[in-house]
């Protein structure tokens, strides 16, 4: 790889003595890290631990994840070491929450993070401007399965309507890309001086527009994937001084080897150095807004009338067994939507209606069935969910190469006792989707559009945690 000769020259004045031994780690290998889903994964590997993560963990090397079939299921993330470093900015400066965003989220790294790390009863709004990543990003956000979930795909100035909602807004900005050097040469051809300032603009115009939606007292993290002071503590410095932020300390502990801000006015701000830290380049700085503190302060969005709807038909009626389907079905609204069902937490509809009155949602709620005739087909997202009724529909566990079949959507055949009606097919006991037996076979009802695509499957077991 060969690095632009404008970037060696910034990166050293920026660095000094320490540009060599970055840019020999910027031209290594770059390390494999997990972070495990607490909600369904409780065993803990015999791997190295990301020290400022819960749940990370550094592989020896990169396995072949698309033949996990626990990937599939939700079971882990295979998320770069350096952004978990979100983690130590919600827990030390976030408290409580009722509702929080993360603005550029695709492909759901940091939000499954988040969702990981909020207060359970607390609502994540995941957004992507870009629908086919937001595809993407609703894919990831239903295999975490958590029920207070939502994936909108919006630009930023349109949630400025909202006001004041959020508790917390996560901006992982988009950038120039310079961390991400030794993983994608992509980056290194695309980048140049001239992008760097498209960059740095283009995020303050992000932040300038989603800042009004933060409430008082909420906090702001802001991240980039990118070296350079102009996008990372020079935007923090602006806002700072233009939206009137208070730039927030993080504990940190000096074996992790992360470095504090280059730029002297910026007290607090850290960064990923390869060479210095395990893990790719990145960029983060805590942010309040000042003002009151208390989550009573938060605006609700009960408070908000939503426009009622014109439509007068009947609405469809929920199948009676799909109220049975959630373990806790009785806390949650039902809904026939086209053609599916979808529950929502109660609590949550309020915040539902308020938001799309702005938003596109892409996914809201808990896709349960899709109504064909009179059989309601109990749908993927339901499998993948926590709030799965785990004794509303049997289980049958596979084999690592019947795993591998359903998950290729190949039509697998069961044990000639099991159950003639719709069943989850586990693998190592965690949820992989449904099938319907029907005796002489069992059709697949894995998402066409989830299945493992390669016709080459490994002949080994491939086995992450």
């Amino acid at each position: 790889m060969n690095l632009p000769v404008p970037f060696e020259q910034s990166m050293r004045q920026l660095l000094g003595d320490g540009y060599e031994a970055f840019r020999d780690a910027l031209l290594g290998e770059p390390a494999v890290s997990i972070r495990l889903n607490p909600s369904k994964w409780s065993g803990k590997p015999e791997y190295e631990a990301v020290p400022w993560a819960t749940d990370g963990y550094y592989l020896p090397e990169r396995p072949q994840f698309t033949f996990d079939p626990l990937l599939h299921g939700g079971g882990y993330y295979v998320q770069e070491a350096s952004s978990m470093f979100v983690e130590q900015a919600v827990r030390q400066h976030l408290g409580e929450a009722r509702v929080a965003l993360d603005l550029c989220a695709a492909p759901g790294g940091k939000s499954t993070l988040l969702r990981s790390l909020l207060p359970d009863d607390c609502v994540l709004v995941s957004n992507e401007p870009m629908r086919p990543r937001a595809q993407v990003l609703a894919e990831n956000i239903a295999k975490w399965g958590h029920p207070r979930s939502i994936v909108t795909s919006n630009f930023p100035a349109d949630f400025t309507p909202l006001g004041p909602l959020f508790d917390l807004i996560l901006v992982d900005a988009p950038c120039s890309g310079e961390g991400m050097f030794r993983k994608d040469e992509v980056a290194v051809s695309e980048w140049s001086p001239e992008n760097v300032k498209v960059c740095w603009q283009r995020q303050r115009d992000i932040l300038t527009d989603i800042w009004p939606t933060l409430r008082e007292g909420g906090l702001l993290i802001y991240s980039t994937c990118t070296f350079n002071t102009d996008e990372d503590e020079e935007n923090v410095r602006w806002m700072m001084s233009e939206l009137g932020a208070e730039l927030l300390p993080i504990a940190t502990d000096e074996a992790w080897g992360i470095t504090q801000s280059l730029v002297s006015d910026v007290a607090h701000a850290y960064r990923f150095l390869p060479g210095r830290t395990r893990g790719e380049g990145f960029f983060l700085a805590a942010l309040r807004k000042r003002g009151d503190m208390s989550v009573a302060a938060a605006s609700d969005a009960k408070a908000k009338k939503s426009k009622k709807s014109k439509d007068k038909r009947p609405a469809a009626v929920v199948p009676a067994e799909c109220k049975q389907w959630l373990a806790d079905g009785g806390s949650y609204i039902y809904k026939v939507v086209e053609t599916e069902v979808v529950a929502t937490p109660t609590d949550m509809e309020s915040l539902q209606m308020a938001l799309g009155e702005c938003l596109y949602l892409l996914k809201s709620g808990i896709t349960l069935a899709e109504l064909k005739g009179r059989d309601a087909i109990p749908s993927h997202e339901l499998a993948m969910s926590t709030a799965l009724n785990k004794e509303a529909f049997p289980t049958y566990e596979l084999t690592y190469d019947e795993a591998l079949k359903y998950l290729h959507k190949e039509a697998i055949t069961l044990a000639g006792n099991t159950p003639r009606r719709f069943l989850i097919v586990t693998y190592r006991g965690m949820p992989l989707g449904f099938v319907k037996n029907l005796g002489n076979r069992a059709n697949n009802l894995y998402p066409n559009e989830w299945r493992i695509r390669s016709g080459h499957f490994p002949e080994n077991e491939v086995k992450v945690i």
